[in-house]
């Protein structure tokens, strides 16, 4: 126990509240640091966990206590006397008596050009899942490869689900070379297999450095027992790799959530998918269309002028329009996909197959909608890359899927925008997570009544009979149409129920008499939707039907204004 005179003098040795000019220049120094997120993958035993102990010990990030600790444990696979690093990221107990990696373990690290969050994904192929989950952020992809071992089909799997994920880098860490006795023959075929490999998958940027995770040759620094070697070291790589930002795309704002402190202010909060948000830019509002501009940038700290991915803002526009959460604020002249349907490559996650014909809940950006599986194209075979024909995908398959959206999602390719062009699958019933989703294109409509040439709203005035009868055609059809002819709608609730059809994806149809205010503000939120009126029509009920509906199955129906 100390004594106070002791005490007084720990006290009086502390540093000043107010720290120097050279500590907070350090501090400032270390906060500007690029982030770099970069993921582990490869085969069972590869070596990843070790790998990533060696670079963590190797870089001074490891407490002393750690160490001590991993020193003394009685689970030590290492040989040679060598220190067991894997026990430093393989925080389960079933990994450390097992030795491999079942969950993701996320680790943070930096030196003094950057700072690093690792994730150590799980190399067997019934953990193939969770590889997915942990490379889904990553800038660059480390695939472990055994050095005597070579290229095995897990190791494939994982480069594939990299390139599915579009992770911009890939390095191919050729490890165990001391089991191969540094042989530069057997690096140099191993790196010819790996690069047909990458090429075939269509990876553009790909290097491949062989090291010694054990030994600690060519991790951080370069060692001796690979002289042949004079690229550059795993760290030196990370360091000096450019990191891509989506700041260059088009602006995507997903709304989360609508602020509303007081009568005074009313926000938009969300997190930036893509290119920047400036104060005083004009924004157009998605599914609604609405264009205003951007009042102020609000954060934490303050008002702020310019914003971009990733940075999570609330955003206040000059005009109350309507906006709310799943909606999108986006660049008038660069519009997203709208679209009900689209194919995308699947990863399935769950013990329970996907099905054609079964509905989950999808979650895109801030939206969440119910998804049907239509079509499965095709599922891949990881070792060949062949595309085979399948009715379902079970856990671990990857797919190309065909899906339709209760409503309308916002949405780029995952190619042009990882954030926007991604969602995951949860099953309604049990709330579980059981697929990533990779969006590719929108999904052609049929040819008879393609959904760019079906109006918002159809009105038929006057005539209930050609109303109900056209609803009932275009349903046939397979399209969403909702009848409005209710009483308990009339025509004062006629704007919001055709505004709710509109967020459902649903034509609206109805024979309701409407003033030219009502007509008025129907067409300031649908803008350049179509309202089509229809004109003169056959008195018999049945051709007039037919005559819409032969209308609407040509060209974009013209827009008459009564």
């Amino acid at each position: 126990m100390h004594t106070p005179t002791k005490t007084a003098s720990v006290m009086d040795s502390q540093p000043s509240a107010h720290p120097s000019a050279a500590f907070q220049s350090f501090l400032d120094a270390h906060l500007d640091h690029e982030m770099l997120r970069f993921t582990t993958a490869g085969s069972v035993d590869d070596g990843k966990s070790t790998l990533i102990g060696r670079l963590l010990h190797d870089t001074k990030s490891v407490y002393e206590d750690q160490l001590a600790s991993i020193k003394s444990s009685r689970v030590n696979r290492a040989s040679g006397g060598h220190i067991d690093f894997s026990l430093l990221t393989d925080g389960l107990r079933a990994e450390r008596e097992q030795g491999i990696t079942i969950d993701v373990a996320y680790r943070y690290f930096s030196t003094s050009k950057r700072k690093f969050i690792i994730a150590d994904t799980p190399g067997h192929e019934q953990y193939t899942r969770n590889m997915a989950t942990g490379a889904s952020t990553a800038d660059v992809a480390i695939v472990l490869i055994d050095g005597s071992k070579g290229v095995l089909p897990q190791s494939r799997r994982h480069t594939f689900i990299a390139s599915l994920l579009g992770i911009p880098h890939v390095l191919a860490a050729v490890n165990k070379m001391d089991l191969a006795d540094y042989s530069e023959q057997r690096f140099n075929e191993i790196s010819t297999e790996f690069r047909a490999l990458a090429q075939h998958l269509g990876l553009n940027s790909v290097h491949i450095v062989p090291v010694s995770a054990l030994v600690g040759d060519n991790v951080v620094t370069r060692g001796s027992n690979m002289p042949w070697y004079s690229g550059p070291t795993l760290l030196e790589y990370l360091e000096t790799l450019p990191i891509p930002r989506a700041a260059t795309s088009a602006l995507r704002f997903p709304v989360q959530l609508v602020l509303r402190p007081d009568a005074n202010f009313r926000g938009f909060a969300g997190q930036v998918a893509g290119g920047i948000l400036r104060a005083g830019d004009t924004v157009l509002s998605l599914p609604s269309r609405q264009q205003s501009r951007i009042k102020s940038i609000v954060t934490f700290d303050g008002n702020i002028a310019v914003a971009s991915n990733p940075q999570s803002v609330a955003v206040e526009l000059e005009d109350e329009i309507d906006l709310s959460r799943g909606d999108m604020l986006v660049r008038p002249d660069a519009l997203p996909h709208a679209a009900h349907n689209f194919t995308a490559k699947v990863v399935w996650m769950h013990e329970t197959p996907l099905a054609v014909g079964h509905t989950y809940l999808a979650k895109h950006t801030t939206r969440t909608v119910r998804a049907r599986v239509k079509h499965i194209r095709h599922r891949v075979d990881v070792n060949s890359f062949a595309h085979l024909p399948a009715q379902r995908l079970e856990m671990n398959d990857i797919g190309e899927v065909e899906f339709e959206t209760s409503l309308p999602l916002f949405f780029d390719s995952y190619a042009e925008n990882r954030l926007t062009g991604s969602m995951i699958l949860i099953e309604p019933l049990t709330n579980a997570t059981v697929g990533a989703v990779m969006i590719e294109s929108v999904l052609d409509r049929p040819a008879t009544v393609a959904a760019a040439t079906l109006p918002s709203l159809i009105l038929v005035a006057g005539r209930p009979a050609v109303a109900e009868m056209l609803a009932d055609e275009l349903t046939v059809r397979g399209e969403r149409v909702v009848l409005l002819d209710d009483e308990h709608i009339g025509p004062a609730g006629i704007v919001p129920a055709v505004r709710a059809a509109q967020l459902a994806g649903a034509v609206a149809i109805t024979s309701t008499l409407l003033t030219p205010q009502t007509l008025a503000t129907l067409r300031r939120f649908l803008e350049e939707q179509t309202i089509l009126v229809a004109g003169a029509l056959p008195p018999n009920d049945s051709d007039a039907a037919a005559k819409l509906a032969q209308q609407l199955n040509g060209a974009q129906p013209k827009q008459d204004k009564p």
